[in-house]
């Protein structure tokens, strides 16, 4: 099959959804499959096309932005060539040309398989709720225009508004999860550094945006800190976003408990990612909208039990293994004693690494992608 991949943002850019879509189309790619990546040239040393294992990538510079998506002038003319070149195309929404590939694949024949990796949730304030509006509408479109919808789980599918007007096309698929072993006598050697040695370590990740929650665990803190003086919070992830200032919003909150918080800033390499999974004791997901969360499982892989918000969609990955607690959103309090709960009886939560892997296997869902789209191509080859 000739398959090509429509995302904003692609390797080296890291997000949850970017590392979703990089595994699934190289995943193809080592199949057999002719794999094509269409995003932006979202850095200007970037080339403008280049083969990433297997995969060719093909970037267009943008010329602006609108909230987290880039404008790029030269996307319909390219994106028409070569969809008209492609047997199937897969977008991972949300995605502002989303409803401008659908009707390009309606009008050049070509199946759509849109993968939704979460509903577009912005903060409140008037130009963030339109801009919001705006999103969900051309997602709609999107949707409609996709032959088949795959949200990242079925719970998060049951439970979204959005996702449930396309409940004929719905066809769920657990998203592919790969982190490497940890190496613990590195994870041990880089607590020292820090000066974590005979520390409660609470790790959290991700962009520091509104929908992630972190404003609850540091609600939490003082809390925590007056029953335990030897917990720390270690924050590996980029706080300072252009689009969303939530973390300014959060200094009062963050200022007053520094003292016992370290900023490691993102972490690209994935072995020294393990290894920050393994020098935590818990890691905490304390969100307000999640339709996954890959790095709970990533934690789980590196031996890391997990607290995280009873949400639909976040909570899979604990409801599927037992590595980790639940706990009520948006409650500090709830937040708190589930956290206290898991460092002390660690043991309760920890599961193998074969035992977690067994659940999250990353070479099923690619199965399950080549499938899909097997019967999608073949009718009309």
């Amino acid at each position: 099959m000739r398959i090509l991949t429509v995302l904003t943002f692609y390797e080296p850019h890291w997000t949850g959804l970017t590392a979703i879509a990089k595994r699934v189309a190289e995943g193809l790619a080592a199949r057999g499959h002719e794999v094509t990546v269409l995003t932006t040239q979202h850095l200007p040393e970037l080339s403008r096309r280049e083969v990433l294992n297997g995969v060719d990538v093909v970037r267009l510079p943008p010329v602006g932005r609108f909230s987290r998506g880039l404008i790029a002038p030269a996307f319909p003319h390219t994106a028409y060539g070569l969809i008209g070149s492609h047997d199937l195309v897969q977008i991972h929404t949300p995605l502002l040309e989303g409803a401008l590939v659908g009707g390009i694949c309606r009008a050049r024949r070509r199946p759509l398989v849109m993968t939704h990796q979460g509903d577009l949730t912005m903060p409140g304030g008037f130009v963030d709720q339109s801009i919001q509006k705006v999103g969900t509408a051309l997602l709609t479109a999107s949707g409609h225009l996709a032959t088949v919808v795959c949200p990242l789980n079925a719970d998060y599918a049951q439970h979204s508004a959005f996702l449930q007007r396309f409940s004929g096309k719905l066809v769920p698929i657990l998203p592919p999860v790969e982190i490497p072993d940890a190496n613990d006598a590195a994870a041990a050697r880089w607590r020292e550094e820090l000066g974590l040695r005979d520390k409660h370590v609470v790790g959290i990740v991700g962009r520091f945006v509104e929908e992630k929650g972190f404003d609850f665990l540091f609600r939490a803190l003082p809390g925590l800190l007056a029953a335990d003086p030897d917990l720390r919070v270690v924050y590996a992830g980029e706080h300072d976003m252009v689009y969303e200032d939530f973390y300014s919003r959060c200094r009062p909150l963050i200022e007053p408990v520094a003292d016992f918080v370290t900023f490691t800033g993102l972490i690209r390499d994935r072995q020294r990612l393990a290894d920050f999974y393994a020098m935590c004791d818990v890691l905490v997901l304390p969100s307000r909208t999640d339709s996954f969360a890959a790095v709970q499982v990533e934690a789980m892989l590196c031996g890391t039990p997990v607290v995280a918000s009873d949400i639909p969609g976040a909570r899979v990955p604990v409801q599927l293994t037992a590595m980790g607690r639940l706990v009520e959103p948006r409650n500090p309090d709830a937040l708190a004693a589930g956290i206290r709960e898991v460092l002390t009886d660690p043991a309760r939560f920890t599961r193998p690494r074969d035992e977690i892997r067994s659940v999250f296997d990353p070479g099923e869902s690619v199965d399950r992608y080549e499938a899909l789209m097997t019967r999608l191509v073949r009718p009309r080859a």
